[in-house]
């Protein structure tokens, strides 16, 4: 179990604001997609105007930036991320409106739930093992009925 500390009382907001901004994400990408008629349209304007925002802060941040030879040792799988948010971005454009944001959001958290308990508990990815327990599964168990729940309408 976390012992309560400083730390974890400053994460803790900042983790959940990731959320509050996936949803203000999502909801902004539907309206997108209703002017530009696509969500594949969508989530390119969005990577456009978040690029463009990336490359202005990786410019003025105090960071040394990587040569082109460090690029290229890189891991394969490492360059695999941007793939995963074209369509995390993409899907949630197409299916939130239709599932309702309530739903989408308990099934995207209920998504990121599992697949985190596997990568935790076999150490994926450069995770620290923890595995899997009682605990943790209810507390994924609990969301998931949480998440039936909000079907009902």
């Amino acid at each position: 179990m976390m012992k309560m500390s400083s730390q974890l009382l400053l994460l803790l907001p900042l983790a959940m604001g990731v959320g509050m901004a996936m949803a203000f994400q999502t909801a902004i990408n539907s309206q997108l997609r209703e002017y530009l008629h696509s969500p594949l349209q969508a989530a390119l304007l969005s990577f456009l105007v978040g690029s463009i925002l990336l490359v202005v802060l990786v410019f003025v941040q105090n960071a040394e930036k990587p040569s082109m030879a460090q690029l290229a040792y890189m891991p394969w799988f490492l360059w695999f991320g941007g793939c995963l948010g074209v369509y995390a971005i993409s899907m949630s454009i197409y299916t939130a409106p239709k599932l309702g944001f309530l739903t989408f959001s308990g099934v995207v958290v209920f998504g990121q739930l599992l697949i985190s308990m596997l990568l935790d508990h076999f150490g994926l990815l450069g995770t620290a093992k923890t595995a899997i327990n009682w605990q943790r599964l209810l507390g994924a168990l609990v969301i998931f009925g949480g998440v039936l729940m909000t079907l009902q309408r």
